[in-house]
């Protein structure tokens, strides 16, 4: 850590005797580090961020998860994503374990108040959601991202409903604006009150599918049209950080708010276009899937000039570092470090499993200041091979020995909590009625995870819901292939929807093919419990079973003598 940045943190202490700080966190999806103007990609729009990038703290060897579920999870938690049950970005494994604090919890208990716009991507259901890890205020879609399977029907990215604070409301407008609106609506109420918040604008942009606002893709004549549409999310993201910034100035709380902005993990569609001289993009172990932007303004505290910071550094210390930069204290132990606190020797991790349980070494990059040892047998050094082109496993053995033995002892460690399967909770008190839906079950292979495949009939592998029943008693289990909200016919076929501008078809503009089907099951714990025909135009088929307090898989079906596949969607109600 360099001299200057230590004296910075011990003056933002010294502020922190007067009053709290505000907190502005942007993340955007799927954005990496060679997406910005200032980091020298020679055709992206990016002038707000570049102007913050001038006036900030800027982390210039900063890691994430190399998927964004994972990111999140850590970023969060100041915990490495895999201990805290997310590894995934679906499956079952994408949902943060209850017993994760967040900092939006410690920050609520420090007298914030705490509010969510956008993406969440860390559970739809009781005890995983924003509003069970801490957060007040939550206006967000569902799943990671608009359309997927657990959003609301037919959402595609314009004019579409979301989740504010558990209910379903309609909104007009790009759902980026949307999110940005809602954000600094809650940030006027809570400047008028002299409340001090955290608010985290988490946008599901530029996450495909590439949709965005005609204007923004009339930015980037001559693009690929997929390239094009992903480059003006981004700049309609940047549009949106300049019109945040110019609020917190009417507001006049612009100098006591740290406002930060990062990403979180490698480019999904630039990396191949511009990559800031590394290799890889999301999902990648090398460098450009994980390394990303992070820059801290706070004019308060000392951060409103262009400071740039090499420190190896992780999502993991976020957590300790906005609790101090706020005062805030915790006797949590977490797996990241308080900048001005970082070990001179550390290594970190970074991986991507994207799978139903975790492989040793998969997708993995241990890092030790400018080595990076790739999935456990190859290494590069950044500085003389920033594209790590060039494999030294064979003339530096040592290096190679140190960075595995590390390795396995973060794994011996780690290992043990992956058995802790995250249930959803059936039959809580507060949360009688429950909707499942297939992008959270447990299986081989990925799941329906967007509204494309449900409109498809994916998925031939039937997978099931980790549930944890919580009161013994009757439960009402309805069954559907289409969302309730839909009251759509079971075997009947959906005409497509509207598409929408961008570079490809809106999951909704896909036609819903028809399935015969003929009967629906009840499978609990691998059981067939019971069997319903299905009348003609029935939208759904209802269950009554009882369930006894545990542990349980519930794996419900339809089929036909050709074909079966699991209810993609599920309400259960405690009677």
């Amino acid at each position: 850590m360099t001299t200057p940045l230590i004296i910075l943190l011990f003056l933002a202490s010294l502020t922190q005797l007067f009053s709290k700080p505000n907190i502005v966190f942007i993340i955007s999806d799927d954005q990496g580090y060679g997406d910005l103007a200032i980091h020298g990609n020679p055709v992206i729009k990016t002038p707000h961020l570049d102007q913050l990038w001038r006036e900030s703290t800027v982390l210039t060897d900063y890691h994430v998860a190399p998927t964004c579920s994972p990111t999140r999870a850590s970023l969060l938690t100041g915990h490495w994503s895999n201990r805290t049950g997310v590894w995934h970005t679906v499956n079952g494994r994408s949902m943060l374990r209850e017993n994760e604090t967040t900092i939006a919890t410690l920050l609520q208990e420090a007298g914030y108040e705490t509010g969510l716009f956008g993406k969440w991507h860390l559970g739809d259901n009781h005890p995983y959601r924003p509003e069970d890890h801490g957060f007040t205020e939550v206006y967000c879609h569902g799943g990671g991202g608009v359309g997927q399977t657990p959003d609301y029907w037919d959402n595609s990215y314009f004019d579409g409903s979301y989740i504010h604070n558990g209910k379903a409301v309609p909104a007009k407008g790009f759902c980026t604006d949307v999110f940005f609106q809602q954000a600094h609506r809650w940030m006027g109420k809570c400047a008028q009150k002299e409340q001090p918040f955290f608010a985290y604008i988490s946008t599901n942009a530029p996450h495909s599918p590439f949709h965005c606002p005609q204007n923004y893709l009339d930015l980037y004549p001559g693009l690929p049209k997929q390239l094009a549409a992903f480059y003006g999310m981004i700049s309609n993201i940047d549009d949106n950080v300049g019109k945040t910034r110019q609020l917190l100035e009417r507001l006049e709380i612009v100098k006591n708010t740290i406002f930060i902005f990062t990403t979180d993990n490698g480019s999904s569609a630039g990396w191949k276009f511009f990559n800031a001289g590394m290799s890889g993009g999301k999902g990648s172990p090398l460098e450009g899937g994980h390394r990303v932007p992070f820059f801290l303004h706070w004019p308060a505290g000392g951060h409103a000039a262009h400071r740039p910071v090499s420190t190896l550094l992780h999502a993991v210390d976020i957590v300790p570092t906005l609790l101090e930069l706020t005062q805030t204290s915790s006797e949590l132990s977490f797996d990241g470090h308080a900048l001005g606190k970082i070990p001179s020797d550390r290594f970190l991790i970074t991986d991507s499993q994207r799978v139903r349980d975790p492989i040793k070494w998969r997708q993995s990059s241990v890092m030790q200041n400018s080595w990076r040892l790739i999935n456990g047998e190859k290494l590069f050094h950044l500085k003389d091979d920033p594209a790590q082109k060039t494999n030294l496993a064979d003339q530096f053995p040592d290096q190679v020995r140190t960075m595995r033995a590390f390795y396995e002892k973060w794994w011996t460690e780690l290992e043990p909590t992956f058995s802790q399967t995250t249930e959803i909770h059936l039959g809580h008190p507060s949360y009688p009625t429950v909707h499942l839906t297939s992008h959270d079950w447990i299986q081989k292979s990925d799941p329906p995870w967007n509204q494309k495949q449900i409109r498809t009939l994916h998925g031939d592998d039937t997978g099931h819901w980790a549930v944890k029943v919580i009161t013994d008693g009757t439960y009402e289990i309805s069954l559907s292939r289409w969302p309730f909200e839909a009251n759509h016919p079971i075997s009947a076929a959906l005409p497509p929807g509207e598409n929408v501008p961008g570079a490809q078809r809106a999951f909704r503009s896909h036609p819903g093919k028809a399935f015969a089907v003929k009967t629906a099951t009840l499978r609990i714990d691998g059981v067939d419990l019971a069997q319903k025909p299905i009348p003609a135009l029935a939208p759904q088929v209802t269950f009554q079973t009882h369930l006894t307090k545990g542990s349980h898989k519930l794996a419900p079906w339809f089929g036909n003598a050709e074909k079966k596949i699991g209810a993609y969607y599920c309400l259960v109600k405690k009677k």
